[in-house]
């Protein structure tokens, strides 16, 4: 290695806006999620990377809450980087950057990283046990065509994320044009009047959560039951493996008392409380989560409604600090109810940019697991990245 950077210690405080924080929370299987982004003052960006400034191509590792997590920066812009995360610098006459990225990822490193951890409840790492762990040193040639045959997987994944990006802004802007800012079509002829949540039209209703809704509240099963092997349901204990739209699956269960359906919001009910995703399909959710239908259908609106109004992690009911909420909060929330020609054709024209983006979504499911079987093979060196048709496999 070139550099072994670790930036330890408090994380200065943050602000709305300001330098990128990348924190461990956002490295995620090969990739730095854009949100949720948390910025800190850019007058306290010198002081905080004194340890020294990160580089396109480096890699992160994260040390602990979860430990081992990957990730290469990618992005042109400045970022600083938050506690519990590793920087590793390839040397170039000795080891290609991408190779790196990816040898950290196979389960021989995986497992090294394990070993090599400490404690209880959270598995931790520390710098002077990461330097110990072995990676793959082929010929620095062969490293660069595995890197090469591996990031253009990653690419294509990127370029998807992107799109995906596009789309929820899209939706998200034209939610707020017509049901934050109230310039929706033929708002000229309506006026507001009063409610619970402000000036609204007239027409429009407020009702409580589970007045539009139903609401299923997590529940831990025992340990024992808990697998990774895909016996039963996925099961998701809180955001540990969130995305940016739908949770990766990790572990699954065979009691499967509290579940989500295919398309129910997921909302976090423990810190950090108001993280939301979609459940990709049936799943078991645990004390962490809390999964949302709306009774009428219109399932696309209610999730953008509740992703507006928890656009700040950790408030709920007049912005009061919440580590946990409980039934009874939930209850609380107030949701706006539009008339209804106007709420068919909002989802009109937002399901569509949905639809859209489970498509690549799964798109990338498929991408990434693709990537992920062949990772360790090219490697170890068992399959020559040369012998890849990867045109055939990308198509």
């Amino acid at each position: 290695m070139s550099a072994i950077i670790d930036y330890r210690g408090k994380t200065p405080p943050k602000s709305d806006r300001g330098t990128w924080l990348v924190t461990a929370k956002v490295v995620k299987n090969g990739f730095i999620a854009e949100e949720p982004k948390e910025y800190i003052p850019s007058e306290d960006y010198d002081t905080w990377m004194r340890r020294g400034l990160p580089e396109i191509g480096d890699v992160l590792v994260t040390t602990e809450a979860p430990m081992g997590q990957v990730a290469a920066i990618r992005s042109t812009a400045e970022i600083a980087l938050a506690q519990r995360l590793i920087l590793l610098r390839a040397d170039s006459t000795v080891l290609d950057q991408d190779f790196l990225l990816y040898s950290m990822q196979t389960p021989a490193v995986q497992n090294q990283l394990r070993a090599r951890a400490t404690g209880t409840t959270v598995l931790g790492i520390k710098q002077s046990e990461l330097r110990k762990v072995l990676l793959p040193a082929p010929a620095l040639r062969i490293q660069q065509s595995v890197g090469r045959a591996l990031r253009a997987f990653d690419d294509l994944i990127e370029n998807n994320r992107r799109r995906i990006g596009i789309l929820e802004e899209m939706a998200r802007l034209l939610y707020r044009e017509w049901f934050v800012h109230f310039r929706y079509p033929g708002h000229e002829d309506v006026k507001l009047v009063d409610s619970e949540l402000g000036p609204i039209p007239e027409g429009w209703e407020v009702g409580g959560l589970t007045e539009l809704c139903s609401l299923v509240m997590g529940q831990s099963p025992k340990s024992e039951f808990y697998n990774e092997d895909g016996e039963g349901l996925p099961f998701h204990q809180g955001v540990t493996d969130f995305g940016f739209r739908y949770p990766t699956h990790r572990k699954w269960t065979t009691v499967d008392k509290r579940v989500a359906e295919a398309g129910d919001v997921l909302f976090s009910v423990r810190a950090p409380v108001g993280r939301i995703n979609v459940a990709p399909d049936r799943m078991v959710v645990g004390r962490g989560l809390s999964a949302i239908r709306a009774h009428d259908g219109r399932q696309e609106s209610m999730l953008l409604q509740l992703k507006d109004q928890f656009a700040v992690e950790d408030s709920i009911g007049g912005g009061t600090i919440f580590n946990a909420v409980t039934k009874a909060d939930m209850e609380r929330i107030k949701l706006l109810r539009p008339t209804g020609p106007l709420a068919d054709q909002f989802q009109q024209a937002v399901v569509p940019m949905a639809s859209l983006g489970q498509n690549l979504t799964q798109q990338n499911r498929v991408l990434r697991e693709a990537r992920d079987l062949l990772l360790p093979r090219l490697v170890s060196g068992e399959l020559d990245a040369s012998d890849l048709d990867l045109d055939g496999l990308l198509a």
